[in-house]
């Protein structure tokens, strides 16, 4: 099995690094990156946790080789908190009960993130629609679904949250 010399653009930053030419790019993000918000789940494509954007589209990174992603924009969940502050979706999940454990959340956030720049104020058809790939073993969606309607709507925040980084 050969390496291969890559060149990617995640989360605004390019790096480069030497790669297995099988390597997904859940595996490179994790493991070389050590960007670890993006959960490794089924490792199939059907569970959405590894759910990432690649120019602004929702994609499996379970599924796509990094290889095939170079010279595309790659965003995971680590992007959308700007300096230590949580996003508008990230706080409506966390203020309207929209994660549970947890585990599928960031796949959630980043499906939902594409919707919403695409469609800024959804039908509660358009967000079920764009979730349909991302599977949730703790809830029956319905938070999950007001967490992304909340953050559409532009309700005011309750909290200030932070976060920190960890690495």
């Amino acid at each position: 099995m050969s390496n291969r010399l890559l060149r990617l653009t995640v989360n605004g930053r390019e790096h480069v690094l030497a790669a297995r030419d099988a390597a997904t790019l859940l595996e490179v993000l994790r493991d070389q990156l050590l960007l670890t918000g993006t959960k490794q789940g089924c490792d199939g494509g059907e569970c959405g946790a590894c759910t990432v954007l690649v120019d602004g589209a929702p994609r499996l990174a379970c599924i796509t080789l990094a290889a095939s992603v170079e010279g595309r924009a790659i965003e995971t969940i680590e992007s959308l908190a700007t300096q230590g502050r949580l996003s508008a979706l990230q706080r409506a999940f966390h203020e309207h009960l929209g994660a549970q454990c947890g585990f599928c959340t960031p796949g959630m956030v980043m499906a939902a993130e594409a919707l919403l720049r695409r469609a800024p104020h959804p039908s509660e058809a358009q967000i079920r629609a764009a979730l349909a790939g991302n599977l949730c073993r703790c809830t029956g969606y319905v938070k999950i679904v007001e967490s992304v309607q909340a953050a559409a709507a532009g309700e005011p925040a309750a909290s200030h949250l932070r976060v920190e980084a960890v690495r």
